[in-house]
């Protein structure tokens, strides 16, 4: 199972600490680059999407109609919440943060791609059974809005239910859900969603992102064969 996985990272160097120094084999496609190197009997298709919603479903659905992955694994970083102990989590529900309706009192979540009408629901994308990683298994929040504010990511928190906020899982998810591929996700916090975001992102940035791609390699390195 699985023959070809495509890893989708939003920044360079969330892409670039995955399988270092392996394969020269690189080409452009709608914009994207995509490295492919050869692990544990499966094609690996790696490509950095850019950051937010719109560049990650696109780098999705490329990785599955031109590489014909059967697996989609996001990779990289992510702002902490909330107190949960760990550095590296497995991510196994996603849900979007800044989908809904804005009505007059305050802000209302539904699941991504639902009608934004009538009573709220917010049920998350869930991701593959995989291998055991060791790691806390977490729900991602994701929207298109770097978090700088420990005061709105207290309230994403508290209406979602989620551990660490990123710019892509949850659109990969939706992605996935659309095409019927299944999806995974690993990230590594680079900060804690707070007025120190800016700078602890630019400081932690490859220690995470490494952190994030040796677990993920491990991840694939257990996956079933056949």
């Amino acid at each position: 199972m699985f023959r070809t996985i495509g890893v989708i990272a939003g920044v360079d160097a969330e892409a670039a600490a995955l399988f270092p120094g392996q394969s020269a084999n690189v080409e452009a496609l709608h914009g994207f680059m995509v490295r492919q190197v050869q692990f544990a009997d499966r094609n690996i298709a790696i490509t950095c999407s850019g950051i937010g919603k719109v560049n990650a479903a696109m780098a999705a659905m490329m990785l599955v109609e031109h590489y014909h992955a059967d697996l989609l694994i996001v990779v990289g970083t992510a702002g902490k919440l909330n107190g949960r102990d760990g550095a590296c989590f497995q991510i196994v529900e996603a849900v979007q943060g800044d989908y809904g309706a804005s009505r007059s009192d305050g802000f209302v979540h539904y699941r991504a791609g639902a009608w934004p009408i009538g009573e709220a629901h917010a049920e998350p994308f869930y991701a593959a059974i995989m291998p055991e990683t060791g790691l806390p298994k977490v729900r991602v929040i994701t929207s298109d809005c770097f978090m700088e504010s420990a005061d709105h990511g207290e309230r994403l928190h508290k209406a979602l239910s989620g551990d660490i906020v990123d710019m892509e899982t949850a659109a990969v998810a939706q992605a996935a859900a659309r095409m019927d591929i299944p999806w995974a996700a690993i990230k590594a916090v680079s900060d804690d969603a707070n007025g120190n975001s800016a700078g602890d992102f630019q400081a932690n940035l490859k220690h995470a992102a490494r952190v994030a791609a040796e677990a993920a390699q491990r991840m694939i390195a257990d996956l079933p064969q056949g």
